[in-house]
């Protein structure tokens, strides 16, 4: 797993020059992903001393800062190779306050309440030093959304209604934000720093030992030779390395360099194949058995079993990946596009006897995960001990001493990156829970809706999206997990349901005009028009639009209800957006007229009500005008033949 979105570039980072700041940098970002570890394996208790967990997330904290001022220039146009002496005092500052969370703790753990000038100075430089440094990776929209939430708790009561309140003094906010185990200190911190860090280390030595180069040559050499083979490579790698990542941006970036080349070269267009890559990178947050950061932090909020959130997210999953693989196909047909040569592709036999090995880590992840039920965490760990020992066996595959400090000092900047993700996102939580903004927000929502929660539901879709809007999906669904699912669950939705609804819309964000950002890093990759593509990939995402509402009346798409409900809206939702796929694309065996088109959207649209007899109505209109187009084609192809 990698950093939430944006992804990072090269030209982002700050490359020092000579050997002693070259060293400091990873020294820096090494000691992240050790403290991490160290954390996770819970070092202390091995020499019975006893530390509290926030002094863990003091120390890393503090380095994250440091790090973040050390490796993020200021502004676009700040130097790339000198550190400036402003980003040095600030650096110190962001180590400061976590050390003294580090070293003090113990000791004022027992008087949180009490405020002393130390916790308030410490507490807004703290504070400032988040929203400056957020500023950097994530640009303004994120901090002027946590400062709005931040001045909402001062100033509470200059807002009128049943919105408004007491408010509190700046001295008690800064303190509470810094110190409290309700904000930066809390259960994201016990997320990101525990659970995500596992993956992230996982995924970083699965690449550096040659993982991904492996899942990459897998694809080519199932998909390469199919008709419109490197869009169907990019559906299948982009899945394989986003539910890993977590991350759409940074997936673009990975197979998007590859895959998109690839379809321009076989015939795609442009705008089509970057609109391919950023829906399918996109999938890959919601594709099981990892779905990134977000999957945790749900499986936190609601107190149960990660296997649970991955189990009821499988079939959405498939089901989005299933329209776009339909429509690659369709579209690929349509334009008359080949594979790629043979010639062109590696041998699959060649390719699993190279890497077989990498096959092993993900069964042991799935294994321990699903049946021995271990903690995600631990499974990490144990997915990661077995690729140590699998890496034994393969030379180019060793990791060396040279290796592992890369991939420590790789895991370390992806962690600085969704540590400050972590600690903007406890802000907002922090402001939530001491203000009960929550419940407030969620009142207001069914009072506005009027308790319709069809309604409900659109103004919810409607606000993940424009929040999600050039920020991380992590920082946008915590946002919309806090404010506006409690609603949905009040009027009657399954807590799951509501909270993978909110994520689903968070997450289209990234390829919703206007600000589309997996969309804008696709583009110039394929020389396209960005708003054109951004279009194209609305319709090729048209599932992710459309299944959050069935999920949420019909939680039985999550796999949460009988075998009889089960076993009804499966197949139909299947064959409902696999129709819906082909009426979008227009053709099937051939092109389809306008009337055709309508009516297999109308049997599409039965399919997904979820009523039997419906259902039963909607297969027969698909099977009849399937039938008849069939018949249609092969007369005019004999005709034609014959001619």
């Amino acid at each position: 797993m990698v950093s939430q979105e944006p992804e990072s570039k090269p030209a982002r980072y700050r490359q020092l020059p000579g050997k002693t700041q070259g060293i400091l940098v990873k020294v820096l970002l090494s000691a992240i992903a050790v403290s991490c570890l160290a954390y996770v394996i819970d070092v202390p208790a091995y020499f019975r001393v006893a530390f509290f967990k926030e002094q863990f997330f003091g120390l890393i904290y503090g380095l994250v800062f440091a790090a973040a001022f050390v490796i993020f220039p200021a502004t676009k146009r700040a130097s790339r190779s000198r550190l400036p002496w402003y980003d040095i005092v600030l650096a110190v500052l962001g180590l400061a306050g976590g050390g003294y969370i580090l070293f003090v703790y113990p000791r004022i753990v027992v008087t949180l309440g009490v405020l002393t000038p130390d916790k308030i100075i410490l507490g807004a430089i703290t504070v400032l030093l988040i929203l400056e440094v957020t500023r950097r990776i994530y640009g303004w929209p994120l901090v002027l959304l946590t400062a709005l939430f931040i001045l909402y708790a001062r100033f509470t009561w200059l807002i009128p209604g049943m919105m408004g309140g007491r408010g509190f003094s700046w001295e008690r906010l800064t303190s509470f934000l810094y110190l409290d185990t309700g904000s930066i200190l809390g259960f994201i911190a016990m997320v990101v720093f525990g659970m995500v860090f596992c993956f992230i280390l996982f995924g970083r030595t699965l690449f550096t030992t040659g993982g991904g180069e492996f899942f990459t040559d897998t694809s080519l050499a199932v998909m390469g030779r199919q008709r419109g083979g490197p869009a169907k490579v990019a559906v299948v790698a982009s899945s394989l390395f986003g539910t890993l990542s977590g991350s759409a941006s940074s997936n673009v970036v990975i197979t998007g360099s590859i895959t998109i080349p690839m379809m321009k070269n076989t015939g795609y267009k442009s705008h089509v194949a970057a609109a391919i890559e950023a829906v399918a990178s996109s999938g890959g947050c919601l594709m099981p058995p990892v779905m990134g950061a977000t999957a945790f932090v749900i499986a936190e909020l609601l107190a149960i079993p990660y296997r649970e959130v991955v189990i009821a997210a499988l079939i959405p999953a498939i089901l989005y990946y299933l329209s776009v693989f339909i429509q690659v196909d369709l579209e690929a047909a349509k334009e008359g596009l080949k594979g790629l040569p043979a010639e062109q592709l590696p041998s699959l036999k060649k390719v699993l006897l190279r890497g077989w090995i990498f096959i092993i880590p993900m069964i042991v992840l799935i294994y321990c995960l699903f049946v021995i039920y271990l903690s995600p965490a631990k499974s990490a760990l144990y997915a990661l001990a077995s690729l140590v020992i699998v890496s034994m066996f393969k030379k180019g595959a060793r990791l060396t001493p040279q290796k592992s400090l890369a991939c420590l000092e790789d895991t370390g900047r992806f962690m600085v990156e969704i540590g400050v993700i972590c600690a903007t996102a406890g802000l907002i939580i922090g402001v939530v829970g001491l203000t009960s903004l929550g419940f407030l927000f969620s009142q207001a929502l069914i009072t506005v809706s009027g308790g319709n929660v069809y309604l409900l539901l659109l103004l919810t879709a409607l606000a993940s999206v424009i929040l999600g809007m050039g920020m991380p999906v992590t920082a946008s669904y915590i946002i919309l997990a806090v404010l506006a699912a409690p609603a949905l669950v009040q009027l009657g939705l399954a807590p799951l349901a509501a909270h993978l609804f909110v994520f689903y819309f968070a997450l289209l964000s990234f390829i919703t005009p206007p600000v589309c950002v997996a969309v804008y890093i696709a583009s110039p990759i394929a020389g396209s028009e960005p708003m054109r593509t951004a279009l194209q990939a609305v319709k090729l995402g048209i599932v992710a639009y459309i299944v959050p509402f069935i999920f949420a009346v019909s939680p039985a798409l999550l796999l949460m209800g009988s075998v009889k409900e089960i076993m009804l809206i499966v197949p139909t939702s299947v064959l409902g957006f696999a129709a819906l796929a082909i009426t979008i694309q227009g053709y099937l065996f051939s092109k389809l007229s306008v009337p055709s088109r309508f009516l297999l959207g109308i049997g599409a649209v039965l399919l997904l009500l979820h009523n039997w007899v419906i259902n039963l109505i909607g297969l027969a209109v698909i099977i009849a005008l399937l039938l008849w187009q069939w018949r249609v084609t092969r007369t005019v192809r004999r005709e034609s033949t014959t001619q």
